[in-house]
């Protein structure tokens, strides 16, 4: 298990590090992260029409476009949408400066668990984001525009429009760091298949509750489309852990078979 008193240790020498030393250590990794996502960022800024032209798609392909309330609003826009984009490409090196910084209280096993949490959590969280999109968002944003009907006119701006977007894909992003979650905590023995199954009505109701926090619109159709995939990963993560475990269980009993030959072999001996 991981000893937050390790992280005082230096990586090379593994002599005690002063709290300055340490703190320095965490200065030089939020700056390696802000400075990471700030030059994305700017990239991301670049291309910020066409990243608006794909995110704006549910609303064109209906027939719609978004309008602008005041003068900063389209400028203020790109630069939240950049800033976004930006921390997303830039998630694998703020991770792997995380790792950089935890490194050092790791045993050698939990390093291995760590990397594959690292690298792991970018690919779900950008999996995550892409899925909200293009397998929940655009056909929910497609589906609310139709209840305008021929007499009104959706007047969508686009500061609110984006923020939704942002607010909506974000959580998908984060949940589905669930099965990776279970799987690291499956392997340091916290939690099992058997407790996730009990549990599973909790979950259920933790599911709505919690989508029902986090969606930026209070209507139960939107809810409803954030609880589902939030429920599904859930099941996975039973699946995940239950794979773990039988793995775990013969990794134990060809242990146990090793040594019981291997102590056979010493009393012929």
């Amino acid at each position: 298990m991981l000893n937050v008193g390790r992280i005082f240790v230096a990586k090379n020498d593994r002599k005690e590090m002063s709290i300055l030393e340490h703190f320095e250590d965490l200065r030089r990794m939020m700056i390696i992260s802000i400075t990471a996502t700030a030059v994305l960022s700017i990239a991301a800024y670049i291309f910020s029409d066409e990243l608006l032209k794909v995110l704006l798609s549910p609303v064109t392909g209906a027939g719609y476009k978004p309008v602008v309330t005041t003068v900063t609003e389209a400028f203020m826009t790109k630069i939240k949408l950049s800033v976004f984009a930006g921390f997303l490409g830039a998630l694998p090196v703020i991770l792997w400066q995380v790792w950089g910084f935890v490194a050092p209280a790791l045993e050698k096993t939990e390093r291995r668990y760590f990397v594959l949490f690292v690298f792991g959590s970018f690919f779900l969280f950008a999996g995550g984001v892409a899925f909200g999109f293009f397998g929940v968002y655009k056909y929910g944003v497609a589906f609310f525009l139709k209840f305008a009907g021929p007499e009104l006119v959706p007047m969508l701006t686009i500061g609110k429009y984006i923020s939704f977007t942002i607010y909506f894909l974000l959580p998908f992003g984060i949940i589905f760091e669930l099965p990776l979650v279970s799987f690291l905590l499956a392997q340091l023995g916290l939690i099992s298949s058997a407790f996730l199954i009990k549990h599973r009505k909790h979950a259920f109701l933790c599911t709505i509750v919690l989508a029902a926090a986090i969606t930026p619109t209070p209507d139960a159709i939107t809810c409803l489309l954030m609880a589902g995939p939030m429920y599904g990963l859930y099941e996975v993560s039973v699946f995940i852990v239950r794979l773990t475990e039988r793995a775990a269980a013969r990794r134990k009993a060809r242990e146990e078979a090793e040594a019981a030959q291997e102590a056979l072999t010493i009393s012929n001996t």
